[in-house]
């Protein structure tokens, strides 16, 4: 009896060992592997999550942590070597090929991982929309009571412009036991003015309110404020078309036309925003540019500055 416990023990400890040994020389391996190109394509992963399932004795969960933290790290990585402005729209110039697998593995390892679903659902309609909707469609076989994932599905396929897919998939959220209200509200909205700005920042705001991840939420707050943008450089190009029009010319700096924009309403009552040179800014606090282009008067962001994805 006592040598089939010393056994067992034995057998336990060599392979605890061993899943340590291989996350302590795959550290080793990321500290000290050698420069290479620019253009060097990620490894695929050796190890799939689904062969693991079952045979890490209980540690599934740290495993499927484990994967997670990578992923995060993964696209955080590529954006801080990025050399070029990266497009929160279109992340496929960073190459991000393992953002999936990394996804997959963790949701293999643990299917009611919500925060990486999650994840999945915003970062991944940027890189491969189809794998997208196949990580939030996993999320919701795995944990059909979780209308929040309804909610990420309903998020990917209103961004791909189906707006009435999209409001059937609120449909099906709302109908989960204590679905918020709003879940209802969007499949009414989908149907309306899928496409409304007003849409999309009741979209990002529940978004941001529900985050448990710091990145999901500070896309979020990103995107409410590029939609404040969009509201201000409306209003902006007004009053620069209204100037030109009495004036026959453009302004010369942005005082010309402050009082004219400070009589300006913006939806939801928001102000406009003035630094201490007096130079008109974004909500990101990055100066709009004037512009006169072949005679016309034309307001653009400061690309240089700002945090406000171009699209």
């Amino acid at each position: 009896m006592k040598s089939n416990v010393a056994k067992t023990f034995i057998a336990v400890a060599v392979i605890i060992g061993g899943f340590a040994a291989v996350f302590l020389l795959s550290g080793f391996t990321e500290r000290n592997i050698p420069a290479l190109p620019e253009d060097f394509e990620d490894e695929d992963l050796a190890v799939q999550g689904s062969l693991l399932k079952g045979y890490a004795l209980g540690f599934e969960g740290l495993i499927a942590d484990w994967y997670w933290m990578k992923s995060l790290q993964y696209i955080g990585n590529k954006i801080i070597d990025s050399k070029e402005p990266v497009n929160i729209d279109n992340l496929n110039a960073l190459n991000p090929r393992l953002l999936y697998p990394y996804l997959d593995n963790a949701t293999t390892l643990d299917p009611h991982f919500i925060e990486a679903y999650s994840y999945g659902a915003i970062v991944l309609p940027a890189i491969d929309k189809e794998k997208a909707i196949k990580i939030a469609v996993k999320g919701i076989e795995n944990n059909p009571n979780e209308w929040r994932l309804y909610h990420q599905l309903g998020y990917i396929y209103w961004r791909l412009g189906d707006y009435e897919k999209a409001a059937g998939i609120y449909d099906k959220g709302a109908e989960i036991e204590n679905a918020p209200p709003f879940m209802k509200l969007m499949a009414a909205q989908m149907r309306k003015e899928g496409g409304s700005r007003e849409t999309a920042r009741a979209i990002y705001r529940q978004m941001s309110a529900e985050a448990t991840d710091r990145q999901i939420k500070e896309t979020a707050e990103l995107r409410l404020m590029q939609l404040d943008s969009l509201d201000e450089r409306d209003a902006i190009k007004k009053v620069l078309d209204d100037f030109q029009t009495k004036n026959n010319r453009c302004p010369d700096n942005w005082r010309e036309v402050l009082p004219l924009l400070q009589t300006t309403k913006l939806p939801e009552n928001k102000v406009f925003h003035i630094d201490k040179s007096n130079n008109l800014v974004d909500p990101t606090n990055a100066p709009y540019l004037l512009v006169n282009k072949d005679g016309k008067c034309e307001i653009s962001l400061d690309f240089a500055k700002t945090k406000i994805p171009a699209n």
